[in-house]
């Protein structure tokens, strides 16, 4: 009667219905840093739809930081906002479907990374080599990292 107890346990421990399953955590070495990675994300395009958006409040010091992205921003400030705000929210929706290990959360982590990596391609095109190169070389890292089949077993 015990071994039926502790069989049903065993069962249960791997039947969790909350979706945080983390006992079908991968062992491949920076899959927590990725999620964290899209929170990050998240954080700082809702700061910067924020700063854009409602103008005047001491997080606009937060553009000291990269002025020439501001002056580009800034006269389309609305618009450019409301974009940052949908990144935001796709960021965040990411950061949970790839801890939960969902497939829709994995899609999109590519999907995001390669629009990414084309963005960085489009920028070296256009002449800006430094900024264009370098992130081609970090996102094209991490789209590979995504597209590994262990990473990818890892969602269901």
């Amino acid at each position: 009667m015990i071994g039926c107890g502790v069989a049903y346990i065993q069962w249960m421990a791997g039947n969790d219905q909350t979706g945080l399953d983390c006992t079908v955590a991968p062992k491949t070495p920076g899959f927590t840093a990725v999620g964290i990675f899209f929170f990050f994300g998240a954080i700082m395009a809702s700061l910067a739809a924020t700063t854009l958006l409602w103008r005047g409040t001491p997080l606009d010091r937060i553009w000291d930081l990269n002025p020439r992205a501001y002056n580009q921003l800034a006269p389309s400030g609305g618009a450019v906002g409301i974009l940052f705000l949908l990144l935001g929210a796709a960021l965040a929706a990411t950061g949970f479907g790839w801890f939960r290990r969902r497939l829709w959360g994995w899609r999109l982590a590519v999907v995001i990374i390669a629009t990414q990596v084309l963005g960085d391609v489009v920028n070296c095109i256009r002449g800006d080599f430094l900024r264009g190169g370098t992130g081609v070389i970090i996102a094209g890292t991490l789209l590979l990292f995504l597209l590994q089949s262990k990473v990818r077993a890892a969602f269901a």
